[in-house]
């Protein structure tokens, strides 16, 4: 990756992910988290769902599918994803992105 996220970002919490080559960092707020990801091309997140999401491509490409839609996502690109809409995603290249969830549980923190 040629830009990682930098030193203040590193040092939130980290966000208690099972999936290998996932990371993430997460901002808690009072009713919502946004989080940092940087993610391995590690292939298919499988089909799920949860609280309205809204995220920005900082870095690298995926395929993602909204209720049965699939788009490709580069840098600059921003999505949506209504509460309770089943999505998955495919990451095609190392890739880094900010997600607002409007849930304040979303993940767990590793220190928990």
């Amino acid at each position: 990756m040629r830009n990682r996220f930098p030193d203040i970002i590193k040092s939130l919490p980290l966000a208690d992910i099972s999936m290998e080559g996932v990371k993430g960092w997460i901002a808690q707020g009072k009713d919502f988290q946004i989080v940092f990801f940087e993610i391995e091309p590690t292939g298919i997140l499988p089909p799920h769902s949860h609280s309205a999401q809204w995220g920005i491509v900082v870095e690298g490409e995926m395929s993602l599918t909204i209720a049965g839609e699939t788009k490709k996502y580069t840098k600059g690109d921003s999505y949506y994803i209504p509460e309770s809409t089943v999505h998955q995603a495919e990451f095609h290249t190392k890739f880094r992105a900010l997600d607002f969830f409007a849930e304040p549980e979303r993940y767990k923190t590793k220190n928990e």
